[in-house]
């Protein structure tokens, strides 16, 4: 819906970037795995939060672009704002009836369609998490490198913690912790306060 609305307020004196479904905005996301790589960090896999998956996208570019094709992918979504894993099992591009996750930066009721491409192609596995436990990963982000991320980014840093330990098979695991603070440590404690005991 804001799409299609900012879409009608285009003028001949406006430029439009859509916010994850642009080639430009994935070619500025690949230089992410450009800085890794030129640093020298080695990685078995890449971790990163998916909403529209424009990220997605850019990490996947820079990953090719590296001849690291073969590096494996894990996206994580929030329950409620699941687009990309509810397509990948569906076998084709959802739209969710409404996005329903705190995480609201990850509400994309559809993946752009490169996205839904690139992880088919790329056999990308997909997880979703609980939004009480990307906030529990986002407060134990702030006590531990004393950086505060909204939920959608704590996303990615709640899988590292997932009993089953999914990510234990790679050696070395580099996770994108991306994302401004669209909601401030207060919030973030009230809402985790509110799921106290729900999982």
């Amino acid at each position: 819906e804001a799409n299609a609305h900012a879409q009608g307020l285009i003028s001949a004196q406006s430029a439009f970037i859509h916010p994850f479904d642009d080639p430009l905005l994935w070619a500025g996301h690949a230089t992410l795995i450009d800085e890794v790589v030129a640093a020298g960090a080695e990685f078995d896999a890449v971790v990163v939060a998916v909403g529209g998956g424009g990220l997605l996208c850019g990490v996947i570019e820079g990953l090719e672009r590296h001849g690291l094709t073969n590096t494996p992918v894990v996206a994580v979504e929030t329950h409620g704002a699941d687009a990309l894993g509810q397509s990948l099992r569906a076998g084709q591009r959802i739209t969710l009836p409404a996005i329903t996750s705190i995480a609201t930066s990850l509400g994309a009721k559809q993946v752009a369609a490169r996205a839904f491409e690139l992880a088919q192609l790329r056999a990308v596995e997909a997880h979703s998490v609980s939004d009480r436990a990307a906030l529990e990963a986002s407060l134990r982000f702030l006590d531990e490198h004393q950086l505060l991320v909204e939920p959608a980014c704590a996303a990615a840093l709640a899988l590292l913690e997932r009993p089953e330990r999914p990510l234990e098979r790679f050696p070395t695991t580099l996770v994108v912790v991306c994302g401004g603070v669209t909601a401030t440590l207060a919030q973030q404690q009230s809402w985790l306060e509110a799921r106290t005991g729900n999982p």
